[in-house]
């Protein structure tokens, strides 16, 4: 069991629980919406590396969760973490082709900022917790 690092009182027993999978999973549905309507629907590389960028977020951070150690979820989160980034970069290209206003892109990358923090603050956590959850796991 995991406990989130800016709530110690909430125990986490899924990667469904963790608050940055949550934020992660809400932010592919809006990068999902985001690239069926519009232009950016017609551009068929970038609205489909998008949707890998933010997929890539949520199943990383589920398949790390999933590993046996916390040193092995650490790499995922780190993963999780560059595709952020990714998604990020996405964002403004999109932007530069018009294909998302300004305002959508500053709300993706808002949010790909917020959850890239949220991301590290776990890394951290984890890292600093010396825990091994493999007794721990069912």
């Amino acid at each position: 069991m995991v406990q989130e690092p800016q709530s110690p009182k909430r125990t986490v027993r899924s990667f469904e629980d963790l608050r940055v999978f949550q934020e992660a999973r809400e932010l592919a549905r809006i990068v999902y919406a985001l690239t069926r309507g519009g232009s950016l629907s017609r551009d068929f590389a970038l609205a489909d590396q998008m949707r890998r960028s933010a997929l890539s977020i949520v199943s990383n951070i589920a398949e790390g969760y999933e590993r046996e150690t916390d040193a092995e979820f650490v790499r995922f989160l780190y993963i999780a973490k560059g595709s952020c980034g990714e998604l990020r970069a996405q964002a403004l290209v999109a932007l530069d082709q018009k294909d998302v206003s300004k305002e959508q892109c500053e709300e993706i990358t808002a949010r790909c900022r917020r959850l890239s923090v949220s991301l590290f603050k776990l890394i951290v956590y984890l890292r600093s917790s010396g825990r091994d959850r493999r007794s721990k796991k069912p």
